[in-house]
């Protein structure tokens, strides 16, 4: 057998540990950004010290936190599941779609660290943010496709 067909014969399932740490890690990453924006958009109170909602900071932090944790997170997917998962060619497209969904999130990221103009800031945030938002889905429409289309249907 070649080795091309073993490995498309192989399974690119990941294992039970790491898919708690992909749940925990992503929920949590998603969560301190939503919250974020609910805290930096809509939470907004103006007192004597300005308009600063004490908690936005915190949420920013642990987003970032979260963020370091999953980048580290998709290193070890890249090896354990994205390249296995390539050679099976099963959910490829919607995997193709995750893969530039984190790798936009990461490359805007360091654009909002960066970046000293506070207009490229702004438009990159909101870039950001508005992709970040809709990671759940795509995960999901990821994870259970299968179930949605079974194989010889």
């Amino acid at each position: 057998m070649s080795r091309a067909l073993s490995r498309a014969k192989a399974t690119a399932r990941v294992a039970a540990l790491p898919r708690i740490v992909i749940y925990v890690v992503g929920t949590g990453l998603w969560l301190t950004g939503a919250l974020w924006l609910l805290f930096h958009y809509l939470l907004k109170r103006q007192g004597w010290l300005g308009g600063v909602q004490p908690l936005e900071s915190w949420w920013l932090r642990l987003h970032g936190a979260f963020a370091f944790v999953a980048i580290w997170t998709f290193g070890l997917l890249w090896g354990t599941h994205v390249v296995p998962g390539w050679w099976t060619r099963r959910r490829a497209r919607s995997g193709i779609v995750l893969v530039v969904f984190v790798a936009w999130l990461m490359v805007s990221a360091y654009l909002l660290y960066y970046l000293g103009d506070e207009e490229q800031r702004f438009i990159v945030s909101v870039l950001h943010w508005s992709v970040g938002l809709s990671g759940p889905v795509l995960f999901m429409a990821h994870r259970w496709r299968d179930r949605a289309h079974p194989s010889g249907h």
